[in-house]
């Protein structure tokens, strides 16, 4: 068995390298999103275009107490014509990873703008959706979802 200067054996040395390259590239993924990275992506997408709340309802608990599996039900208020409809919906976290968690995309044969999905929140935070419209207008909402851990609050 070889031991370094520093009194640790090759072997040692090796695995304490694996585990901080390791750490090194997992760092940025455990890093949470935040207001600030949540602006950035609408302003990314949208620039500086104005949003109107309304036409979009979220359902999405309160309460989530269990944030691996948290249901979401958007619906968007829209006549889904060729002249009017709406053409994508964009879900954001401010508390998650990567702040956006998805984007739907809707056409007037979609018939209604509608959607669901079981997302997975990392802890407390804001959900904020964005439709665009066919016309290019934006509508968004918010609502806050409260993670607890194991129902006791967290």
């Amino acid at each position: 068995m070889t031991m370094t200067s520093a009194g640790i054996t090759r072997r040692q040395a090796i695995g304490s390298a694996a585990i901080a390259v390791f750490a090194a590239a997992l760092a940025p993924r455990l890093a949470l999103a935040d207001e600030a990275a949540v602006a950035a992506e609408l302003k990314k997408l949208y620039a500086d275009k104005p949003m109107t709340e309304g036409r979009i309802k979220l359902d999405v608990p309160q309460i989530a107490e269990n944030g691996l599996v948290v249901p979401l039900n958007i619906d968007v208020e829209s006549p889904m014509t060729a002249a009017d409809h709406v053409k994508a919906v964009h879900v954001f976290a401010d508390g998650n990873p990567l702040p956006q968690i998805l984007t739907y995309r809707f056409t007037p044969e979609s018939g209604k703008a509608s959607a669901s999905i079981r997302m997975r929140l990392a802890q407390t935070q804001t959900i904020i959706c964005v439709a665009e419209m066919s016309d290019g207008r934006l509508y968004s909402a918010k609502a806050g979802v409260k993670v607890t851990i194991g129902g006791c609050g967290g």
